[in-house]
């Protein structure tokens, strides 16, 4: 397998994970522009048909996984082999992220959404689900509940799919395949990842050790965690997602022991203040 990226002229940023012998097939990448590429947390090359990348936001995070799947007609073993693997990245992902996962799935799961209404979408192609589609449903209803919604092989957790603003396949795009191209909008602002360093470089933890920090650690944490979290609560009532609202809330848990640790001990030399 052959991994890296690639920054082109246009500023526009490649992560690519392919094959490692020069045959051009196989492979998939993912393009970010001046924006997402500062939101970029970590990317993963899995294997030649599997990238995963993870993106920074104030209230969630976001996991891209890219994937091209073997055809219908490929070796049983061959198909295993994927799908197994993409079982896996998936069940590796951060239960509080969004999940988007597109790409070629080489499947058609059918227009029968009966039994997993809340996996599949509406508007599939087709009335026969192939073996592709049934592996691909698969991967997405887990032992722990996990479904998706699916809007034209992209994939999103259930409890974003409102977040899915648009999705359509541009059939006029000029890209010399025989495949559409498919754009899907999704609500979601993405933030340039915070690169200070960790709580443990920012602060010197032994000065916790002194009774007279220690007791006033305690006491601002306490006033500044009530001023906050009555903060929170009124953010709390514009999100109907519980999920979002945990999130909010440990987002203000953060930022209380951050802060209130900058106004109690001193920085260690050399760190930004």
């Amino acid at each position: 397998m052959s991994a890296g990226q690639v920054v082109l002229s246009t500023s526009e940023r490649i992560l690519y994970s392919g094959r490692s012998d020069d045959k051009h097939f196989h492979g998939v990448a993912i393009m970010m522009d001046s924006v997402v590429k500062r939101a970029l947390m970590e990317w993963t090359p899995i294997s030649e048909g599997i990238i995963k990348a993870r993106f920074y936001s104030k209230l969630i995070k976001l996991t891209v996984i890219h994937a091209y799947a073997p055809t219908n007609d490929a070796e049983e073993e061959e198909k295993d082999k994927f799908h197994d693997q993409l079982g896996e990245v998936i069940s590796q992902v951060k239960r509080h992220d969004m999940l988007v996962l597109t790409g070629d799935m080489n499947a058609k799961v059918g227009n029968n959404p009966s039994g997993l209404e809340r996996v599949m979408g509406e508007h599939e192609l087709g009335s026969i689900r192939s073996d592709n589609g049934e592996r691909l449903i698969e991967s997405w209803v887990s032992p722990d509940g996990k479904t998706v919604n699916e809007i034209h092989h992209t994939l999103i957790n259930t409890k974003f799919r409102t977040s899915v603003m648009d999705t359509k396949a541009s059939r006029s795009a000029d890209i010399g395949s025989d495949h559409y191209l498919v754009r899907t909008t999704i609500k979601l602002k993405l933030c340039k990842v915070d690169n200070k360093e960790n709580i443990r470089s920012k602060f010197d933890l032994q000065q916790f050790m002194d009774v007279d920090v220690s007791k006033r650690f305690r006491i601002q944490l306490r006033n500044k965690f009530q001023l906050l979290t009555s903060e929170a609560e009124r953010d709390c009532k514009n999100k109907d997602d519980p999920e979002e609202r945990l999130e909010l809330k440990s987002v203000v848990l953060e930022k209380a022991y951050v802060k209130t640790a900058e106004e109690v001990t001193e920085r260690r030399e050399g760190n930004p203040g």
